[in-house]
Parts: C-alpha cells; sequence; structure tokens
C-alpha cells in the first residue's frame, strides 16, 4: 500500500498533462483537419508562410492552387494553410 501512494503524485502529473497539453493539441489538431478538408474554390487563405491568397483548385492529391495575385498562382500542400479568411458559399443545386 506505501508503494501506491509514492506513484499518486506521478499519476496526479500526467493527468495534468494530459488535460492541459496533450487533449488541447488534439483538439486542435483535429480542427485543422476539418478546417482543410473544407476549403473550396474562392476562398481567401493565409498559408503558414504568411502569403494571403485565393483558392483558384482544390486538387485529389492533398495540393491546392492558390491564386496570389491577378495572373500568379501557386501549388501549395493543403496541411500547410493555417487559416481561413473568407469562406464562399457553396452554389445552390437548380
Amino acid at each position: 500500500m506505501e508503494a501506491f501512494g509514492q506513484f499518486i503524485p506521478l499519476i496526479l502529473i500526467f493527468a495534468i498533462m494530459y488535460f492541459l497539453l496533450i487533449r488541447p493539441q488534439q483538439k486542435k489538431l483535429k480542427d485543422h483537419q476539418q478546417m482543410v478538408e473544407a476549403l473550396r474554390r474562392g476562398d481567401q487563405v493565409v498559408t503558414q508562410g504568411g502569403l494571403i491568397g485565393k483558392v483558384s483548385k482544390v486538387k485529389e492529391d492533398n495540393e491546392i492552387e492558390v491564386e496570389l495575385a491577378e495572373g500568379v498562382r501557386v501549388r501549395v500542400v493543403k496541411s500547410t494553410i493555417a487559416q481561413v479568411l473568407n469562406k464562399t458559399e457553396p452554389a445552390e443545386a437548380k
């Protein structure tokens, strides 16, 4: 019983670390993945490099094409999108 008492502080430290660090990081990662999966043509995005542009094409192979200026398009890996500034509404079905 005395040996178990010595592990209680260690267990409490692990529980605190889990709730303060690990869980919020997992939630943030899940939210980022959902944001990346919801990208559409016309969305205004910010890359992790700080470039702001508009999504001109969403490709199948984990890439998107972002228009930074008129006629300037770059291929970007989806996971490097840091933020979506303006979300476009989907076109209505006719």
